[in-house]
């Protein structure tokens, strides 16, 4: 069709081209959905005799310039706030953009708006440690209350990964202030972000035993837990 988007790779195998092509694919189309791509195998290549000599194996990818990528954001919905509607879609342009195929749905509460995204993989949008979810978290905060005093804070959640991270840092918290009390030294944390640091000082602020201070500079920032001194 007229409006496809084609590309050719090549490779050691058909099965490398392929995947070279698809790669190529998904930079042209952020959002590509792989069922959509077609192939061509223009050569299978070949190796020359005893090794000697090579022609490479050919493709061509295809896919729909519109129907492959993620939708666009939709419109307002009945019932959300003016500032849930703008996270909301925010929220949905930036994973469309970084081919983050899901859902966005926007729960509001006294305290909170809280985004949850639902779909297949979301590794992409979640990133190493989180730092990519953070960073969108932070994006929308600063955009959607930009120059406002009145704001309430936008937690952005993928496929339950706040839940699972939270109890992985707590469990990380509580090893480690068991560790400082019990050797009386100061116990170094990985660097995090600081939606990770304020979830280890929350969870000891109570504790008798230890406290903590964040120590470094962005983004090797990181928590150190130290045994409390009796006065």
């Amino acid at each position: 069709m007229s409006d496809d988007v084609s590309v050719e790779a090549a490779g050691e195998t058909v099965g490398e081209a392929k995947w070279a092509a698809l790669r190529e694919l998904e930079r042209l189309l952020p959002g590509l959905d792989k069922s959509a791509v077609r192939f061509e195998v223009v050569s299978e290549g070949e190796r020359g005799l005893l090794g000697v000599g090579y022609a490479p194996a050919l493709v061509i990818a295809a896919a729909p310039g519109s129907a492959g990528v993620a939708p666009p954001p939709s419109g307002p919905r009945a019932g959300e706030s003016p500032e849930a509607a703008h996270a909301r879609e925010l929220l949905e342009r930036i994973t469309a953009e970084i081919g983050a195929r899901c859902t966005v749905e926007v729960e509001e509460s006294e305290d909170e708006l809280l985004a949850v995204c639902t779909g297949g993989d979301l590794g992409a949008l979640i990133g190493r440690h989180g730092q990519t979810i953070d960073s969108i978290q932070y994006l929308l905060n600063a955009i959607v209350y930009r120059d406002r005093d009145d704001r309430k804070p936008i937690v952005v959640d993928a496929s339950g990964y706040r839940a699972r991270r939270r109890a992985a840092l707590e469990a990380i918290a509580q090893r480690s202030a068991e560790q400082a009390s019990a050797t009386g030294k100061r116990i170094e944390l990985e660097a995090m972000s600081a939606v990770e640091r304020k979830v280890v000082h929350e969870y000891l602020k109570e504790d008798p035993e230890v406290e903590t201070a964040s120590e470094g500079t962005e983004p090797n920032r990181f928590v150190v837990i130290l045994p409390r001194r009796s006065v």
